[in-house]
């Protein structure tokens, strides 16, 4: 493993409690996350321009998809809606595991077809913002057809996260930070199918895996919390490089910018120690570096 001192760029200093769900958009060459934590946020940044824009929900939004119209599939506590950064709604849509009232919607992306993967997980933020303690892997990995159509692909995860998929679509990689693994799945994008699933990576020495992405040479980027860093691990399972992030809690990564050159990489702010706001105190930021290799925009959603 290579650690690898590449510099860091802070973009918006959001102060996110728990920032997530970033996608590029290339129509409009525009950058998307969004913060969980009620008031929870959708942010919308034009990087060439520096305009940034957020608006603010009292449900939590987890995770995001872009759609042809221009509106914007989300994840939410407890199902699917669908924003329109026209006039500032957020419309219920779908529910999503309506039967587990205890869990709460987490990350999610969409494959080549344009099926949305979505993962849930115990709810784990309480009324006022709150740790609460994750007692049990309680969560579900649905798939999401583009009528509403709901599949259960995977059962019994701690949190769900980093859905991801292989350069020829040929492998799925999903993420139960909970349990320290990132998984590999074999992928059949006609049927939308996984099978075969084993570790591709559970190492505990870099915190907990979290969102994730896939580059054009087949490296996964790993987001780590508590481990201040963003992995790049082959397709092997084995850690490529390492680079360190001026923030504990590394919550996700996308590729973007005008060539799908740059990786940016949200954070979390929330319940992080004053010895540690002190020593990074753009923690919650949105941040971006130059990973030396090109990615992919996200997919629609095709609903």
């Amino acid at each position: 493993m290579k650690v690898t001192e590449i510099p860091v760029t802070c973009l918006v200093d959001s102060r996110d409690r728990l920032g997530e769900g970033c996608f590029w958009d290339v129509a409009s060459q525009t950058l998307w996350w969004l913060d969980i934590i009620e008031p929870s946020a959708i942010h919308r940044l034009h990087v060439a321009s520096g305009a940034w824009r957020k608006w603010q929900f009292t449900e939590k939004v987890t995770a995001m998809a872009s759609r042809r119209d221009g509106t914007i599939l989300v994840g939410t506590h407890t199902g699917l809606a669908i924003f329109n950064p026209e006039t500032g709604a957020l419309t219920p849509w779908r529910k999503i595991d309506p039967g587990m009232p205890g869990n709460r919607g987490n990350d999610g992306a969409c494959d080549a077809r344009g099926r949305f993967w979505f993962g849930t997980m115990m709810n784990n933020i309480g009324p006022l913002g709150e740790d609460l303690d994750i007692t049990a892997s309680t969560g579900r990995l649905f798939r999401v057809e583009a009528d509403g159509t709901t599949t259960v692909m995977e059962t019994d995860v701690g949190v769900s996260n980093g859905p991801c998929w292989s350069p020829d679509n040929r492998t799925f990689y999903f993420t139960d930070s909970k349990a320290h693994i990132i998984w590999a799945y074999d992928f059949d994008l006609d049927s939308g199918t996984i099978s075969n699933r084993r570790v591709l990576n559970d190492t505990k020495d870099h915190g907990h895996p979290d969102g994730a992405t896939v580059d054009a040479e087949g490296f996964i980027w790993s987001a780590r919390w508590e481990g201040s860093c963003v992995l790049r691990i082959d397709p092997k399972g084995r850690i490529d490089r390492l680079v360190p992030m001026p923030a504990r809690r590394v919550t996700n990564v996308c590729f973007g910018g005008a060539k799908l050159d740059t990786l940016y990489v949200t954070t979390s702010r929330a319940h992080i120690p004053d010895q540690d706001l002190r020593r990074h105190p753009l923690q919650g930021g949105l941040f971006c570096f130059n990973p030396g290799v090109t990615g992919f925009e996200k997919h629609r959603f095709a609903g």
